[in-house]
């Protein structure tokens, strides 16, 4: 059984930052970058253009930045396990983690395994269709690339993360349609008014996104109405669903304690769990921000944390 000071769970900016912090620190830290779960670097191994990250003034691509983080982890001694975890049992002391082969025991616990995008299944939203070339699930991450400006987009929801990103998409988009498959919006009354109020946004009532066309990126979306099933053509620069995020903390069971949506309780506004020892950083704690320089942040915190714990246990 391995046998480490701190095991990383996760491997995007959280878990990477993280992991450098650790190893900097000479604690030696295991990283489980996953396998099935995702691709080893988190949701930005899905992103063409990163341009919001801070020192690339030309942009950078997720996958390239990712590359990037683990290498730097690397270089420090972080050692990356190709593995899902399946399970943990933070209830004994070393904690124990459980890999889809191998299985480690840890002195302290980093959980960095972030938050995924609610998808609808829809025909030219898919991977290898034009998600990434045309279709996201961030406004505030790809809004402002210059696909997007000055073009009739598209936000799928009707709660507040909808309500969000189509007030977003204003700075950049000549008009923001929000698609709504009922006649009543779920966002709170001060979204909800926002946007219904706001001279570049349309909400199209009772419809609901049928099909994303175009040639190398989106060109037009088609609507559905739901009573009638009659579908109408729209031309489109984008399409952005605002349906929310599922935190990535079913494999934890009831282990650390969790808000009533999923996403990982931490204590005074810092990184610790309910579990002495167990921290945890980036998007599966964050359901405010989600960006990849706030998850990088938050990782750095874990790390010194834990490191910090671990010293007034005298390790």
């Amino acid at each position: 059984m391995e046998k480490t000071k701190v095991a990383i769970i996760g491997s995007g900016p959280a878990g990477y930052t993280a992991a450098i912090y650790a190893a900097r620190a000479n604690l030696s830290p295991i990283l489980y970058e996953g396998f099935f779960s995702g691709p080893a670097g988190g949701q930005l191994m899905t992103t063409t253009e990163v341009e919001n990250y801070p020192g690339f003034p030309e942009g950078i691509t997720g996958p390239q930045l990712m590359d990037s983080f683990k290498k730097q982890a690397i270089r420090f001694g972080t050692r990356c396990i190709t593995e899902d975890v399946k399970g943990v049992e933070f209830d004994k002391y070393p904690f124990i983690i459980k890999g889809s082969k191998t299985y480690a025991e840890a002195k302290s616990v980093i959980i960095a395994t972030g938050a995924t995008a609610k998808r609808l299944n829809v025909p030219g939203t898919r991977d290898g269709e034009f998600w990434q070339r045309g279709v996201s699930a961030c406004a505030v991450c790809d809004g402002a690339m210059p696909i997007f400006r000055e073009k009739e987009l598209f936000v799928v929801g009707g709660g507040d993360t909808a309500m969000e990103e189509a007030l977003f998409l204003t700075k950049y988009g000549s008009k923001v349609y929000i698609v709504h498959r009922r006649d009543e919006l779920r966002a709170s009354k001060v979204m909800a008014d926002r946007a219904k109020n706001h001279p570049k946004i349309e909400i199209v009532w009772n419809h609901e996104l049928a099909h994303v066309d175009g040639e190398s990126v989106v060109s037009k979306v088609t609507l559905k109405h739901t009573e009638t099933g009659e579908e109408t053509d729209y031309s489109a620069g984008g399409v952005f669903f605002g349906i929310g995020h599922t935190p990535n903390t079913s494999f934890l069971g009831n282990e650390v304690a969790l808000h009533d949506n999923g996403y990982i309780k931490v204590m005074n506004g810092a990184t610790g769990t309910n579990v002495e020892g167990v921290f945890a950083a980036g998007d599966v704690q964050d359901h405010v921000f989600r960006q990849a320089v706030t998850a990088a942040g938050s990782g750095c915190q874990a790390a010194l944390e834990a490191e910090r714990w671990l010293a007034g246990q005298g390790e």
